[in-house]
């Protein structure tokens, strides 16, 4: 049983869980994790965002996002990360992938690549 609980924590840490950048199109999304190196799941994430064309940058702090496992209780996957700005939420997943979402309207959508 112990094996197993430590190959469902072992599998939910992503390589992006702790620091790194996605570079889209339009933005420079950097992210960093202030919780401890190992924890499965983060409540203390800064979101540092950059406009490529204003040079506008916004800083926000969020959480870890995952998919959990059957037992609706042990994150399984991670998936990305979520910050809230008043009735705003950017999404940044771990695929790459941009969202910004204002009362439940999609404002912005982009790819982009993870550095690290």
């Amino acid at each position: 049983m112990n094996k197993l609980i430590t190959l469902a924590l072992c599998c939910a840490i992503s390589p992006i869980a702790f620091g790194s950048t996605l570079v889209t199109d339009n933005y420079i999304v950097s992210i960093e994790s202030n919780c401890a190196e190992g924890n499965v799941t983060c409540d203390d994430v800064t979101y540092t965002g950059k406009s490529k064309s204003t040079g506008n940058t916004i800083t926000l702090k969020g959480t870890t996002l995952h998919r959990m496992c059957s037992d609706r209780v042990t994150p399984c996957q991670f998936i990305g990360y979520e910050f809230h700005n008043g009735n705003v939420t950017y999404s940044v997943k771990e695929t790459g992938v941009l969202s910004v979402i204002q009362n439940g309207k999609l404002l912005l959508k982009e790819n982009g690549k993870w550095e690290w």
